[in-house]
């Protein structure tokens, strides 16, 4: 059965018309299958089985995911099923594929509640398709006892009913609470057509700090200039080849290249930067705190 070709009112009536196997042509079906790779014999297991896998994507439309789409999720965890069913095991498929079915069921609608991803661990499954029943019945439980749960305490129950930790149960109801919105939403009709994302803060730099940096780096460059024209022409291309460059050279490569020592360009350098600072320092008490 091609699924993937039908509306789901034509694959329900299709999978309602589809034979019904005994245990001995299932038997059959699924050794020719797994040993001979038969792919007639998959299809005639899955056609069978397909009322099936429909009828556990009925129980999920509550979720609002297209039914359509829930029934191709349980068709694909139908064929999972089948592709690694074992007959040697002495199990009915049926009884097999009812766990694949819904754990894909299951992971299709967790994917698509929200942009957020919900959670795929056991723990937070069974929290996302439980809480909610789980908290229906402990509210009705304390009203018809007389009692009044405040959310901490419903939490902790829930926790303890459903045996995962309490911070999960937290995480969920917030992700369950809420929706997802478009940023180009409109925030209210008064705003006029005003979008939510005209109200997030823009993470770029601000116009008086754009403004502020280019000042401050036009100045840094003219004192620069300065300091290095107080230099000889060698001091200059040592500075430069050391703390200009993107690849800083070394000593020794800058000494083979002047026929001097390793330990001669170090002085140089370091006498570079004594005339620099001097300089700059000279200049102004402004430079001075810069240097500070």
């Amino acid at each position: 059965m091609a699924i993937g070709t039908f509306n789901d009112q034509t694959l329900s009536r299709r999978a309602m018309k589809a034979e019904l196997l005994d245990a001995e042509t299932e038997l059959r079906l699924a050794y020719a299958w797994r040993d001979q790779r038969d792919e007639a014999a998959l299809h005639r297991l899955i056609t069978a089985y397909m009322r099936l896998a429909i009828s556990m994507a009925s129980k999920f439309r509550r979720y609002g995911a297209p039914m359509n789409d829930l029934i191709q999720e349980a068709g694909l965890g139908l064929m999972k099923a089948a592709d690694k069913f074992d007959p040697d095991r002495g199990v009915r498929f049926s009884t097999y594929a009812v766990w694949w079915i819904k754990a894909s069921i299951q992971d299709y609608v967790m994917r698509n509640w929200s942009m957020v991803r919900t959670g795929s661990t056991s723990s937070q499954k069974s929290l996302f398709f439980n809480m909610r029943r789980v908290q229906a019945r402990l509210e009705r439980e304390a009203a018809a006892a007389g009692e009044a749960l405040d959310r901490h305490q419903l939490r902790q129950m829930i926790s303890t009913e459903i045996g995962v930790p309490l911070h999960d149960v937290e995480m969920m109801e917030g992700r369950l609470s809420g929706s997802d919105y478009s940023l180009n939403a409109t925030q209210s009709a008064e705003d006029e057509g005003r979008e939510w994302i005209d109200a997030l803060q823009d993470d770029g730099a601000q116009a008086a700090e754009i403004v502020e940096i280019s000042h401050d780096t036009a100045q840094l460059r003219e004192w620069l200039l300065k300091a290095m024209n107080s230099l000889n022409a060698r001091e200059r291309f040592i500075v430069r080849e050391r703390k200009l460059r993107d690849e800083s050279r070394t000593l020794e490569s800058l000494g083979t290249e002047l026929g001097l020592s390793k330990e001669r360009v170090r002085q140089l350098e370091a006498a570079a930067f004594v005339k620099m600072r001097r300089t700059l320092e000279n200049q102004s008490s402004e430079v001075h705190s810069f240097l500070v």
